[in-house]
């Protein structure tokens, strides 16, 4: 007589096995069916949505792949409990272990939802987006969070404990927890500072010469700031250092549309001397002077809303150096070059500083009507070759420190005697 409790010992075994085989393709078959018909429908029915509504951003096709894919743990956790002869203990594991992969994969979809946020801030097309402000340090830390609430309800579904054990646990350990995330909690609150005083946009031009930082801001981070340096170099500055130390922000020049122009040229004092009757009548035929000789009218006219250093009463002929013609024909070049920006605040000096062992100074001081950095030097560069070749009418040098220079002069007046 043949001995059958062998295949009978085995016939629960193989009924569970055969449960769980099922139960695992019928799970992963919704999740395909599942995640189909979302695409399929939820594509038809953005097209009719505006571009920037919410539910573009929702319920986006990264989003939905990540939502399917719950579907499968979903399935298992529902029919564990159906499969035929399968013991207590191993059905239990089974589901706790479902409901990981649960929690896991609605943290991911989180995590992608929180990056196409991002994403459509960035492009400009989401709801209320707006350019000025990077949302990118929030989003990092939305998902650091979720990410550590995740991994405590999967800790908590694999152990089988409420996970406010766990929470309570971690109270314990609080003083670690503040010690390895100190960085980036002051990074967070560095942050929020940072937006909410609006110091720090992607696309400003900051100098930061302590961490070696001057260029343009091209990503804000959670951590981290990156700035792409001017010789294409990426100096990458921790966030919370934006608050410890202090940096210069370019943009209020940007968005004012004018750059300073503050240099000065090196005069040679010894050079400088009241004007002859024949020196003053060379200098009068000069147009952008006509105004300054003018004895009824005074000096030139001043634009209106702007502050100039030259005086407003008349000069006596007598009494006028190269210096102050030189410096009134500079002030009258400047008002009259069309790359100079006129208007209120746009302050237009030419002044003489303190004389110093290198030159008397003579600075010009005012402001290009662009913000572009090659055509400001263009201007700039322009301005100062044009008052560098008109100084030997004005009977002025430029001061060179040169070690022949002084011989080279006691050359020349011992040739002209």
């Amino acid at each position: 007589m043949t001995d059958f409790s062998f295949y009978t010992e085995l016939a629960p075994r193989y009924q569970a096995a055969v449960g769980l085989c099922l139960l695992a393709v019928l799970a992963f078959a919704l999740r395909l069916v599942i995640q189909g018909v979302l695409l399929h429908f939820v594509r038809l029915w953005r097209k009719t949505l505006p571009a920037t509504s919410w539910t573009q951003i929702l319920l986006h096709d990264h989003v939905l792949v990540r939502l399917a894919k719950i579907v499968p743990s979903v399935v298992i956790q529902i029919g564990i409990d159906a499969v035929a002869q399968l013991p207590a203990p191993l059905s239990q594991t089974i589901g706790n272990f479902a409901t990981a992969f649960t929690v896991y994969h609605l943290v991911r979809a989180v995590a992608e939802l929180l990056n196409e946020i991002n994403a459509a801030h960035d492009r400009h097309d989401g709801p209320k987006a707006t350019h000025t402000h990077s949302i990118k340090s929030y989003v990092q830390l939305g998902k650091l969070v979720a990410y550590i609430l995740g991994a405590l309800l999967i800790a908590a579904a694999i152990l089988n404990r409420s996970p406010l054990l766990l929470l309570s646990g971690l109270g314990a350990m609080s003083a670690v927890l503040m010690l390895v995330f100190k960085d980036t909690i002051m990074s967070f609150v560095a942050g929020v500072q940072i937006g909410t005083n609006d110091m720090l946009r992607v696309g400003d031009w900051i100098e930061m010469p302590q961490v070696g930082a001057d260029g343009f801001v091209v990503d804000i981070a959670l951590n981290t700031v990156k700035v792409q340096n001017f010789d294409k170099t990426i100096t990458t500055i921790p966030t919370w250092k934006l608050m410890s130390d202090s940096f210069k922000n370019w943009r209020g020049m940007a968005n004012s549309g004018a750059r300073r122009i503050m240099r000065a040229l090196p005069l040679d004092a010894s050079t400088v001397h009241l004007l002859t009757p024949s020196e003053r009548s060379q200098l009068e035929h000069i147009p952008l002077l006509q105004d300054y000789w003018h004895a009824e009218r005074g000096l030139l006219p001043i634009p209106s809303g702007m502050e100039t250093s030259l005086p407003l009463a008349p000069v006596p002929p007598d009494q006028v150096s190269n210096l102050a013609a030189f410096k009134a024909y500079a002030y009258a070049y400047l008002v009259a070059h069309p790359g100079i920006a006129k208007g209120p605040g746009m302050f237009l000096l030419a002044r003489t500083l303190e004389p110093t062992p290198t030159g008397l100074p003579l600075q010009l001081y005012c402001y290009t009507a662009t913000t572009v950095w090659l055509e400001y030097e263009t201007i700039q560069g322009a301005i100062f070759d044009h008052l560098i070749g008109m100084l030997p009418q004005f009977g002025l040098q430029l001061y060179q420190r040169s070690s022949d220079f002084g011989s080279r002069q006691l050359a020349s007046a011992l040739n002209a005697h």
